[in-house]
């Protein structure tokens, strides 16, 4: 009786594949900002440390009735651009919301944060 309840269960565990539309690339992308420490003052900046440039990002608000652009968003974007520049660390310089921008015809308003980048030595 044990036996025949044993292949029973075993018999329905075979491999089984599932499929999903979920690309896992962009949970890389959407955890990556994680390594991109936040420095709230150069005084704060661990030596070694070297300064990149400077790196920006925004969160636009498309249609009047969607929500207006917000700065964690912008914040977040500009830590995703701080990668592409191969930084670790950025300082938050400012924040502005930019609305009834003429030259800007996607964005209703756009909150735009600039950051100075820096590449800090990780110790071996």
């Amino acid at each position: 009786m044990i036996g025949l309840l044993i292949l029973a269960i075993s018999s329905c565990s075979q491999n089984i594949t599932v499929n999903s539309n979920l690309d896992p690339e962009n949970f890389r992308e959407y955890f990556s900002v994680g390594k991109v420490s936040i420095i709230k003052d150069e005084s704060e900046l661990p030596k070694p440390y070297k300064y990149i440039g400077l790196v920006e990002g925004q969160s636009c608000q498309l249609k009047a009735h969607h929500e207006l652009p917000n700065e964690i968003d912008a914040r977040t974007d500009t830590r995703k651009n701080a990668i592409t520049m191969n930084a670790n660390a950025v300082l938050f310089t400012s924040c502005t919301l930019i609305t009834n921008n003429e030259a800007d015809k996607q964005c209703i308003a756009t909150r735009v944060c600039y950051a100075k980048a820096y590449i800090i030595q990780q110790p071996k």
